[in-house]
């Protein structure tokens, strides 16, 4: 299976440690634009809303991604799982799509629930 992780975050990247299986490929990248040409034949997509983020603490940054995913035909349909925000870090606002997001995923992070989102697909 093949999963695609945007994150700037070096914590969630080792939270990543042993979850996968040996014939799984991880695509990490820190730049969303990125992941999404890497996710064209992926089977579930992992983002880090921070690292989408262009301003800290504005929204639009998410927003801009959302958009691009949903308008890109090869990945449009690939799940998407949402890492939340730290509980302490204020957003300008939240938004969402219906049936955008595939599953939400809550900090702080490790290997067991990286290792079942990957029964998911």
């Amino acid at each position: 299976m093949k999963f695609v992780l945007i994150t700037k975050d070096r914590e969630i990247v080792k939270a990543t440690e042993g979850a996968f299986q040996i014939d799984d490929e991880l695509i990490v990248t820190p730049d969303w634009a990125a992941g999404l040409q890497s996710a064209k034949d992926a089977d579930l997509i992992f983002v880090d809303l921070i690292a989408t983020l262009t301003v800290p603490h504005k929204v639009a940054g998410y927003e801009r991604f959302a958009e691009a995913k949903m308008a890109d035909p090869d990945v449009s349909a690939v799940p998407l799982v949402l890492i939340a925000k730290p509980d302490d870090y204020e957003l300008d606002f939240m938004v969402g799509w219906p049936n955008f997001v595939f599953a939400h995923l809550r900090r702080p992070l490790n290997y067991k629930l990286f290792r079942r989102a990957t029964t998911w697909v």
